[in-house]
């Protein structure tokens, strides 16, 4: 029998059948306060000796994760965030009284442009970066966007001695890739761990609740502090941005599932940052459930894919196209479901088999962008146009 599962918070609100990584496990960020360690002298602050090189070769590379390393360790930032004694309204518990907040982060030019998440910076009153032995240098945050966790400081280039990380191609990444991370793990700066590509085209929640698509999952080891730090392949390319990690009930550490947000998707951000505009997204303004055979035949459908339409937000492009929510309750394996509502049952005639395919789609358009969606409303088939506008700053309650 199909279990019925929460999703996570997405692009159209929550989908509330179906889910993402809904395992017995929490999905949390992995940016970290300092982190000091307990030895037979006391306590002192973390701080790691040089790696030595693994003399085995990365899985699909003739290349080493120690030769890997070597050429791209001292491209990677360790981040230090002062926060704002303010209360925080992330979604993943940041402290909210003030404090340091420690990450990693991409050289990804000779300009001192620095690539990080924006969890790991956001409501920051101060930020510093350090590469390799060097000193901690100031940095400015150039800008922030929370619909994709990605972020973009900016230093003087002329105080960095590090060469920026070769950033790679992530629509060309395959499962069982190799996959290697280095960062700053509970603080201790130029951490490596190696492993595969476990699987791609995963969805996260975003820090101010949209849904990141085409995440990469990896089970090369990742913890706290290293957010923002790289996903690197066995040719030593970045292919992505370790931003979140699965965790046990009740732990907060690696268990092997690890998420980046692809390279691709943050070098858009970044240009987009860089070049002094405001990123843009697109939205539809809906919240949706996935619809199976199961509730397919409960509520008397005559298709069993595709998304049923919970609610229309107000003014959004979804309503202004007249799309139609359901108006009538259906308790379903204790799921409350919105009946009676138009079903989604394609997007630009292809058709779509729940939430995260319709999330998939509308993540890849751009605001202002025209789709056609094809919708069964009182047993009839019917194609609506739908104008997409700009995605507010935060999911819309």
């Amino acid at each position: 029998m199909t279990r019925i599962r929460t999703f996570f918070r997405s692009s159209f609100g929550s989908a509330l059948l179906g889910g993402v990584v809904a395992v017995a496990l929490g999905v949390v960020a992995i940016s970290t306060g300092i982190v000091s360690v307990d030895n037979s002298s006391g306590s002192a602050v973390a701080s790691s000796p040089p790696v030595t090189p693994d003399t085995e070769p990365a899985s699909g590379s003739d290349r080493t994760v120690g030769q890997v390393y070597q050429d791209d360790a001292q491209g990677v930032a360790y981040i230090e965030a002062e926060e704002k004694p303010t209360a925080s309204s992330s979604p993943f518990g940041a402290p909210s009284g003030g404090g340091t907040a420690t990450g990693s982060g991409i050289l990804i030019d000779s300009d001192g442009h620095v690539l990080t998440n924006a969890h790991v910076v956001d409501g920051s009153s101060s930020v510093t970066v350090k590469f390799g032995d060097g000193d901690p240098v100031p940095a400015k945050v150039l800008g922030v966007d929370d619909s994709t966790d990605i972020a973009v400081l900016s230093v003087d280039p002329g105080s960095v001695d590090a060469q920026p990380l070769d950033l790679g191609d992530s629509d060309a990444v395959k499962v069982g890739d190799g996959a290697i991370a280095i960062g700053n793990p509970y603080g201790l700066d130029r951490t490596v761990t190696s492993g595969i590509i476990s699987a791609l085209q995963r969805q996260i929640s975003a820090p101010n609740g949209f849904t990141i698509s085409d995440v990469i999952q990896t089970d090369a080891a990742i913890n706290p502090g290293n957010s923002g730090g790289p996903l690197i392949d066995s040719d030593g390319r970045v292919i992505g941005v370790n931003s979140q990690i699965a965790t046990g009930s009740g732990g907060s550490g690696s268990v092997g599932i690890g998420f980046a947000v692809p390279i691709n998707t943050a070098k858009s951000v970044a240009e987009q940052i860089i070049d002094g505009g405001s990123v843009k997204h697109a939205y539809l303004g809906i919240e949706g459930a996935d619809l199976n055979s199961e509730l397919a035949k409960v509520l008397n459908l005559d298709v069993d894919q595709g998304v049923l339409v919970q609610k229309v937000t107000a003014d959004g492009p979804a309503a202004d196209a007249g799309l139609q929510a359901g108006d009538a309750t259906v308790a379903v394996e204790g799921a409350q479901v919105k009946a009676g509502g138009d079903v989604i049952t394609a997007i630009d005639g292809k058709q779509i088999t729940g939430m995260e395919d319709l999330i998939a789609a509308i993540n890849a358009k751009q605001p202002g962008d025209t789709v056609t969606l094809t919708v069964l409303r009182n047993g009839s088939s019917q194609e609506i146009d739908v104008e997409l506008a700009d995605r507010p700053a935060s999911v819309q309650g």
